[in-house]
C-alpha cells in the first residue's frame, strides 16, 4: 500500500469534502478541491474550514512522506483571497524543517488563476511508529 493509498482509506472527512492528493515526494505533496455550493459560507464565498481541510491533507502528506506516524500539533492559517463556487484550489505543501521529532510544513493554496488565496504552516509530531506503506503515490 502506498502512503497515498493509506491517506485516502483512512482519512475520509478530507476525502468526503472533495480533497484529491495529486502528488507525494519526500517532503512534498500537492492536494486539490473544486469548490461546491457546499463549500460555501453563510457570505457566500468559500469557508475557512473547507481552505484548512485542503492544507491539512496537504500536510499530513508531508509530513508523513518520511514513513513514519506523523501527528499535526499545531497549525495556523491566513485567508488572502476568496474563493467562489466553481474555483479549483491547489495546495502546494513543502517541508521546511524534517526534524526526526517535530517537522515544519509551509502551505500555499491558490485559485485556478494562480492567486494566492490562504497560507498554513503547521508543526508535527513524530512518533517511533513505521507507517505500514511501501512508496508514496
Amino acid at each position: 500500500m502506498t502512503l497515498k493509498e493509506f491517506l485516502s482509506a483512512n482519512d475520509r472527512f478530507a476525502l468526503q469534502s472533495g480533497c484529491v492528493l495529486e502528488a507525494i515526494e519526500d517532503g512534498y505533496a500537492r492536494a486539490s478541491l473544486v469548490v461546491t455550493h457546499d463549500h460555501l459560507n453563510a457570505g457566500g464565498v468559500c469557508q475557512g474550514g473547507a481552505y484548512f481541510t485542503l492544507a491539512d491533507i496537504a500536510i499530513a502528506a508531508v509530513m508523513n512522506s518520511r514513513h513514519q506516524l506523523t501527528f499535526g500539533v499545531e497549525n495556523n492559517i491566513v485567508y488572502v483571497k476568496s474563493a467562489h463556487e466553481g474555483d479549483t484550489l491547489t495546495a502546494e505543501a513543502r517541508e521546511v524543517v524534517n526534524h526526526h521529532k517535530l517537522p515544519y510544513v509551509d502551505v500555499r493554496i491558490t485559485n485556478q488563476q494562480g492567486d494566492l488565496c490562504c497560507i498554513v504552516t503547521g508543526i508535527g509530531y513524530r512518533k517511533k511508529d513505521t507507517l505500514p506503506v511501501d512508496g508514496l503515490m
